[in-house]
């Protein structure tokens, strides 16, 4: 069986304390590898290299990191392919869904290359008598992630990405259900030419979560996961003097105005709430049809489209979405639309008990779909985290503002009109942290930034761009007088002179 180690400098990795996850093939449901799960005492190894490398790599200029930026995005455009099918056997994502999640990450490694730039601080000639004040952005030290299995490419590169071309060294501690493409972009970074240790991953359960959070050489973590975990995660690094950034979960609102165009509307949530098997935190699970005859010709529309969906194996390409992670994700997530039943909402399409022909033991959900969902339902209070879009019908606008707004998530919202004036109303009032205008999944290009609102994320700076540049950087402000006499306390202004 493949054995998956940490990444350490060099690419030395050790299984510590013999303990290991297991990660599966999620199409045929057969375990493929193991994962080697570190302690606290490998950390310590990876942090006492971070700490060597860390002080050369701040003082290299701006125009080398980025230089070794591009040559890292190169190196992923010319694996592409190997690494989506590396992700894709691991995740279960389809390959065109693997492929999303790599470019989405190089769009923030393009922004990192312009690190010269965005690094460039502010300065003030003559803010007193004879006095100049600039400011300089410095990094932090040593920055460390904690990733989810979602999306094992794009995220790690969201972070790492910004972190290094600032000058930080960075730890990585990716999920243990897929973690090969994480080690494999560690080995692409080395070769780009970056120092032994700068980029390290270790692999790991809460045991190392938690040593990450306590370590004191540690000074930055960010972390993507459940609302709950990102709590404790933002809770305890704070509590240890870190800066945090935790991003939770979500249950992102789709709200179909009466003058939308139902077929783009169909068009979008079959791609929003079933892609990759409804495994993101940007997915549209929640669809808010303003008015009763919207909710029914929504309906009749969305059945025979989601009959149309095709489940199919993580490489056939003529899939619209693959199987779950886990077996035990399978199962949560089918308890959730049991639970949706016993509360009283309308099953119309039920994709429980769904299998693949040749695949059975594949963790495969069918398509789902449920109506006649109200606010009060624990199914729609919390996140499913798969292919179930449920319908929440609203009487009007306000009701439709109304529901995202008081939800305990805020990731994502979207509206869907044609009316300039509803959709400026609503992008300004709701309580949400992104706002998509006929867009379905509202994720910020690289050089805005990435946050939602509530319980979706914990900590004062979004991911990537500016924000992300500051979260990794601290300021430093230098207030500078050169007096203009010598040293006999006269006023002359010397000039040196050659000779």
């Amino acid at each position: 069986m493949r054995q998956i180690d940490h990444f350490l400098a060099g690419g030395a990795g050790s299984t510590t304390g013999g303990r290991v996850h297991r990660v599966w093939n999620p199409s045929t449901g057969e375990v493929q590898a193991e994962v080697a799960l570190g302690d606290a005492a490998l950390l310590e190894r990876a942090v006492a290299v971070a700490k060597r490398v860390q002080p050369d790599w701040a003082a290299t200029n701006p125009q080398k990191r980025a230089r070794i930026m591009f040559a890292f995005k190169q190196l992923v455009e010319k694996h592409r392919g190997e690494l989506a099918e590396l992700l894709a056997s691991e995740h279960g994502k389809v390959i065109d869904d693997a492929q999303g999640d790599i470019q989405r990450g190089l769009e923030v490694i393009e922004y990192a290359c312009g690190i010269p730039q965005v690094l460039k601080g502010e300065y003030t000639l003559g803010a007193g008598p004879g006095i100049d004040v600039y400011s300089t952005r410095q990094p932090l030290g040593i920055g460390a992630g904690i990733t989810p299995f979602n999306f094992p490419a794009m995220i790690p590169m969201w972070m790492f990405g910004m972190a290094i071309a600032a000058g930080n060294a960075f730890i990585l501690k990716p999920s243990e259900r897929d973690p090969s493409v994480p080690v494999r972009l560690a080995e692409l970074f080395l070769e780009a030419g970056a120092p032994e240790g700068l980029l390290q991953v270790v692999h790991g359960d809460k045991e190392m979560v938690d040593a990450i959070l306590d370590h004191p050489d540690i000074a930055a973590v960010s972390f993507v996961g459940s609302s709950d975990i990102a709590h404790h995660v933002y809770r305890r690094g704070v509590a240890a003097g870190k800066r945090v950034q935790a991003m939770g979960g979500a249950k992102n609102h789709g709200i179909v105005m009466p003058d939308a165009d139902l077929d783009q509307v169909v068009n979008d949530l079959a791609g929003a709430a079933f892609g990759s098997a409804g495994e993101r935190c940007m997915a549209l699970p929640v669809v808010v049809p303003v008015g009763e005859d919207t909710a029914d010709a929504l309906r009749e529309k969305l059945i025979p489209a989601i009959a149309a969906l095709r489940v199919g194996v993580s490489t056939d390409r003529e899939a619209h979405y693959g199987p779950v992670v886990t077996p035990e994700h399978k199962t949560r997530v089918e308890q959730w639309i049991d639970t949706a039943e016993q509360e009283g909402a309308e099953i119309v399409v039920d994709g429980r008990g769904f299998t693949l022909q040749g695949h059975e033991k594949g963790f495969f959900i069918g398509p789902t779909l449920i109506d006649r969902v109200t606010p009060r339902m624990k199914s729609y209070q919390e996140e499913i985290f798969g292919p179930v879009l449920q319908i929440v019908r609203a009487k009007d606008f306000e009701e439709a503002v109304r529901l995202p707004s008081e939800h305990q998530y805020g990731n994502g919202v979207a509206i869907f009109t044609r009316n300039g004036h509803a959709a400026r109303e609503f992008a300004s009032r709701v309580n949400v942290g992104m706002v998509g205008i006929n867009v379905p999944i509202p994720v910020p290009v690289a050089y805005h930034s990435f946050g939602g609102w509530k319980r979706s994320a914990f900590g004062d700076t979004n991911q990537y761009g500016t924000e992300g540049l500051k979260f990794w950087t601290k300021v430093k402000t230098v207030t500078q007088r050169w007096p203009d006499g010598g040293g006999d306390g006269s006023n002359a202004f010397l000039i040196p002179t050659m000779g």
